[in-house]
């Protein structure tokens, strides 16, 4: 829920009034701090990211819609924003906590401030947040269910508004994300992709086009029938938000292109994937967020630093499973996290398919992964042989 205007706790300081925030998660944690964009009050599942750069990036990525994202790096706001770097029309995140905002900004790109980018949208943005006691804190119980607000300084009524919200888990939040209808992106005509859109970020768009795809981006609810009249080569599945278990509809029709085609999944789509091959998710105790998450390519040993945005990871299959289910006989781990030994990569090459968990098209973040984009284009020109 987005924040509107409302009365606000305000109190006298230099230079004018100063409006205070406090945010509370449902276990009772709380953390004051002081609304550098306005009054209102906002919730979501609280969740923090490790990047130290590209903060406009990640608040315009669809796959945190839902959430309330905090910074762990404590200097944002200092070089503003541009539209070029947006990943999608506007913000996604349901407000923005960071130790310091800064509103004087330093980059010959910059169009506005980040104060005046997160106003223009009314997201709430609090600085003077504790964000390394924040990100402890998550790290040890999780992430969960918190609100924000400039409205009262009451926590017991705001724990009970917290504990009173549904849950992350089980909801569906691609259809608040996803395209209502089709549309075409890039003019190269070497491969035509389509991209099922389940929260898809323009430089994954850009990294398409880059290796010669012409793209139409359909609805996540676009039938499996729809998708083949296209007539593409290749079939992308797109990153999004939420749990992945939720959206049994795109698993259905998932389950009927694995095969025909050749499939490239990232990250949502990666678990998407995964399940129309038969493996299950699950919610990882507080996600993977950050610019340095290091992963193995089991095939060469070669260790990538990665992008990561994901709450919801794909199991571990058994060595049982692999040979008793006809979908998963085949199926190869390409790549596992070096932190925790959760599924990064998944490779079936009988039913020409592929996916990882983490962003191969960075942005923000390092570039190692972008071979995968290559990988895609060279798995079509073997199927048009």
């Amino acid at each position: 829920m987005k924040f509107r205007i409302e009365p606000k706790i305000q109190v006298s300081g230099k230079g004018g009034f100063i409006i205070k925030a406090l945010l509370v998660l449902e276990d009772g944690f709380h953390l004051s701090g002081e609304s550098f964009t306005g009054s209102g009050e906002a919730t979501g599942e609280i969740v923090f990211n490790t990047s130290m750069t590209g903060y406009q990036e990640i608040i315009t990525d669809p796959s945190y819609c839902g959430q309330i994202l905090a910074m762990t790096y404590p200097l944002i706001g200092n070089y503003g924003v541009t539209d070029l770097d947006n990943e999608s029309n506007s913000p996604q995140i349901e407000a923005l906590l960071v130790h310091e905002y800064h509103d004087y900004y330093s980059n010959w790109r910059a169009q506005s401030s980040l104060k005046q980018f997160l106003m223009q949208y009314q997201i709430l943005g609090v600085h003077g947040i504790d964000t390394r006691a924040l990100t402890r804190h998550i790290r040890s119980a999780g992430a969960m269910m918190s609100i924000l607000s400039t409205n009262t300084d009451s926590l017991d009524q705001l724990l009970f508004k917290v504990q009173s919200l549904p849950k992350f888990a089980g909801r569906d939040l691609v259809k608040d994300v996803s395209c209502k209808q089709a549309y075409s992106y890039g003019t190269n005509e070497r491969y035509h992709v389509v991209a099922i859109d389940f929260g898809i970020k323009k430089s994954i768009l850009d990294m398409l086009t880059a290796v010669g795809c012409r793209v139409t981006v359909v609805p996540a609810s676009t039938k499996a029938l729809e998708i083949m009249q296209y007539q593409p080569d290749g079939i992308f599945l797109s990153n999004g938000p939420g749990d992945p278990g939720a959206v049994p509809y795109a698993v259905t029709e998932v389950t009927k292109l694995v095969g025909k085609i050749p499939i490239f999944g990232i990250c949502f789509g990666h678990q998407i994937i995964g399940q129309a091959l038969g493996l299950k998710t699950y919610k990882l105790k507080f996600g993977h967020r950050g610019g340095n998450h290091p992963v193995k390519d089991l095939s060469t040993d070669h260790v990538e630093v990665s992008v990561q945005n994901h709450g919801f990871c794909l199991e571990l299959p058994s060595p049982s499973r692999l040979r008793t289910n006809h979908l998963l006989a085949g199926l190869e781990i390409t790549h596992i996290n070096l932190n925790d030994n959760t599924v990064e990569g998944l490779l079936h090459s009988q039913l020409k398919c592929f996916s990882v968990q983490h962003h191969p098209e960075a942005s923000p973040g390092p570039h190692d992964a972008r071979y995968l984009f290559q990988r895609f284009a060279e798995l079509m020109d073997k199927e048009k042989e």
